[in-house]
């Protein structure tokens, strides 16, 4: 079969809606004109109504569905896709293209067919998946919400990248949203992706999404981390995203590292020609306790441990409340004096 866009698949699947349905929304049935199923998950219950039969574009046509219960709506590539926990779509459409290929479900009963098997939540290759999924930060609603955030210069920055509709899953029973959100690679010392951050937005960038939690990690984090700059002697390494954007805006040059939480700052990876190590510290028992435990590590090997504290809960609040030169001023006096010329100066 000729490789087809986005555009065409819908239209081809949405002609077959009725075998799409049973075939991937298996728990569901037939009610008149719709399918009826629980979710796009293929939950089993009645909320979630797929239209068979219509025109191909407009009010009504077949293949749309909509969800009463959390109001997420689509057509039947996201129906694909979230039945079989896919998030790259190049692997949404390769299995369209397969499907279509094939007889239609109730013309074989009972027959098992090979899918193509998702990435486990949570999972290394879940947030790899989604990385692929991502825009380029430029010009997006993440831009937008860290300038907001006094986070104006974002040279360096290529592990981060946005994602304008990622899905938000609450910690328990409840509906799936989709919101506007800040992605962030998390990766290993040789650079692979191991992980990602996800900071979901309010759709016009002025804040966080109205969710809890707002933040939320997959992958492989221990040891690893968002990594902005290449590290040579030496590096500074502190917990969240912003905090760390927040102290480049006064080191620019300074490679440094968000191990995303306390704990696993703590846990953190040293690259092996590090000989000072400045640790970011949150303003809390936590924030105490990794530097405390990170200090004892990195005085086992052989690496100097400086400790950088903010006047506030972290070094965002400080640049949001005091401005940037005040940060610089107070960043100067705390940095060994060789790492002033070295790291304050601005990049070109």
């Amino acid at each position: 079969m000729a490789r087809l866009n986005a555009s065409e698949l819908a239209h081809r699947l949405a002609r077959q809606a009725e075998a799409v349905c049973r075939h991937y929304l298996s728990n569901g049935r037939k009610q008149g004109n719709y399918w009826q199923v629980g979710d796009v998950r293929n939950t089993p219950g009645r909320s979630m109504f797929v239209r068979l039969n219509g025109p191909e574009t407009g009010k009504g046509a077949a293949g749309k569905w909509t969800d009463a219960q959390s109001g997420e709506h689509g057509d039947l590539l996201d129906v694909i896709g979230e039945s079989l926990g896919l998030i790259d779509f190049a692997d949404i459409a390769e299995e369209a293209r397969r499907f279509l290929s094939l007889p239609h479900p109730e013309s074989v009963p009972n027959s098992r067919r090979s899918r193509t098997p998702p990435a486990p939540s949570g999972s290394t290759e879940a947030a790899r998946r989604l990385w692929r999924m991502t825009q380029p930060l430029t010009g997006s609603l993440a831009e937008a919400y860290l300038r907001i955030r006094g986070i104006a210069d974002l040279r360096g920055t290529a592990n981060l990248r946005f994602h304008p509709n990622c899905y938000w899953r609450p910690e328990g029973d409840g509906p799936t949203e989709t919101w506007p959100a800040m992605i962030a690679a998390v990766t290993g010392l040789d650079g692979k992706i191991t992980g990602a951050h996800r900071t979901w937005l309010h759709r016009d960038g002025s804040g966080k999404a109205p969710v809890y939690p707002p933040r939320k990690a997959m992958g492989d984090l221990l040891g690893n981390a968002v990594r902005f700059g290449e590290v040579q002697d030496v590096m500074a390494a502190g917990e969240g995203i912003e905090t760390i954007l927040s102290l480049r805006q006064a080191l620019p040059r300074m490679p440094m590292a968000s191990a995303l939480s306390a704990g696993h700052l703590s846990a953190i990876l040293f690259p092996p020609h590090l000989r000072r190590l400045y640790i970011v510290r949150d303003n809390d028992p936590a924030g105490d306790a990794a530097r405390d435990s990170l200090v004892d590590r990195t005085i086992g090997a052989g690496i100097e441990a400086i400790t950088l504290s903010p006047m506030l809960g972290d070094f965002n609040d400080d640049l949001v409340s005091f401005g940037l030169e005040a940060l610089r001023a107070q960043i100067r006096v705390q940095i060994a004096p060789e790492d002033v010329s070295r790291f304050m100066v601005p990049l070109p």
